[in-house]
C-alpha cells in the first residue's frame, strides 16, 4: 500500500482496504467445488468398498477382519501415486474430495517424506515426515483418550 509522503499516512485505513480488496477477489464457485469434492470422495470411498468386498468374497475375510487388508491398500495406493505426482494432481481438481481419512493422511505423510529425502533418511525423511500429520495423530491419540475415560465412566464396555 502506498504511502503519502507529505503526512506518512496511508490512503485507506485497514477496514476501507479490506471491503475495497473483497470486490476484486474472484467469486468462487463453491457449489462446482462442492460437486468435485464429492464425487472425488465418493470414488475413493467406492475404491475403499470395492476392496472390501474383494476382500470378503474373493479371500475369504470376514466383514470384521477385511477393514485392515482394506485399508493398507488404500493407504500403498496413496503413496504411488503421491510418489508420482498423481495424487495432487487429483487434490487441485477435487480440493477437499481427497482429504479422505486414510488416503489424505498416507498423502500427507508421504509429501512430507519427498520433500524432505534430500536432507538424509533420519533428519530430512525421518524428522520431517510427520510435521504435518502429527497434529492429527496427536488429535486422534487425546480424543481416544477421553473417549475411553468415558467408556470407562459409564461402563459401556465393547460387544
Amino acid at each position: 500500500m502506498a504511502t503519502n509522503v507529505k503526512n506518512g499516512k496511508t490512503p485507506w485505513n485497514k477496514k476501507q482496504y479490506q471491503e475495497f480488496a473483497k470486490t476484486k477477489e474472484p467469486a468462487r464457485p463453491v457449489l462446482r467445488n462442492c460437486l468435485r469434492a464429492f464425487l472425488v470422495g465418493g470414488f475413493i470411498c467406492l475404491i475403499g468398498q470395492g476392496l472390501m468386498e474383494l476382500f470378503i468374497h474373493g479371500f475369504g475375510f470376514t466383514k470384521e477382519t477385511a477393514g485392515n487388508p482394506t485399508v493398507a491398500v488404500l493407504i500403498i495406493i496413496s503413496v504411488l501415486l503421491t510418489s508420482f505426482g498423481v495424487y495432487d494432481k487429483i487434490a487441485q481438481w477435487a480440493g477437499a474430495g481427497t482429504a479422505v481419512p486414510v488416503t489424505g493422511f498416507a498423502n500427507s505423510v508421504c509429501s512430507a517424506a519427498l520433500e524432505h529425502k534430500s536432507e538424509g533418511f533420519v533428519l530430512g525423511v525421518g524428522g520431517n515426515m510427520f510435521k504435518l500429520a502429527g497434529s492429527v495423530i496427536v488429535f486422534g491419540v487425546v480424543a481416544a483418550f477421553f473417549v475411553g475415560i468415558v467408556h470407562w465412566i459409564f461402563g459401556w464396555g465393547v460387544g
